[in-house]
């Protein structure tokens, strides 16, 4: 397959990978590209220095606090902080509850929780139960 990128598509995709180079932490980065267990405020540093930038939340629409990136400019994100060795994003706040809050929760919990997710102030997880 031959991708033709547009001017504006490769601007982007140097504009990631040069913030991917200068700012994901040395010590995050090895123990990404060494497998090693990283602890939870790995996470949180590298997720407050997404949302520094304005990118906490690249799935989201701007108007609930996230970039409005097309699908293109997601994936070009996403491959970019891979092949810098950043770890991936968690999925609970950002890619399960918020969306979900943004369709159906109510504007008082939308303001609540929706602010505070792209930094990590809260600490989501999934619960799961089986009969008997």
């Amino acid at each position: 397959m031959n991708l033709t990128w547009t001017p504006e598509e490769i601007r982007f995709r140097e504009m990631v990978r040069a913030f991917a180079a200068d700012r994901l932490p040395r010590d995050i980065r090895d123990k990404v590209r060494r497998h090693q267990r990283l602890e939870r405020d790995d996470y949180v540093r590298w997720h407050n220095i997404l949302a520094d930038q304005g990118w906490g939340a690249p799935n989201w629409p701007v108007e609930h606090g996230g970039t409005g990136w097309n699908a293109l400019e997601r994936l070009i994100f996403e491959v970019e902080c891979f092949k810098a060795g950043a770890p991936r994003l968690l999925p609970f706040g950002l890619s399960m509850i918020g969306p979900v809050l943004m369709k159906y929760g109510s504007a008082k919990q939308q303001a609540r929780f929706l602010p505070r997710m792209p930094r990590v102030q809260d600490w989501w997880c999934q619960g799961y139960s089986e009969p008997g």
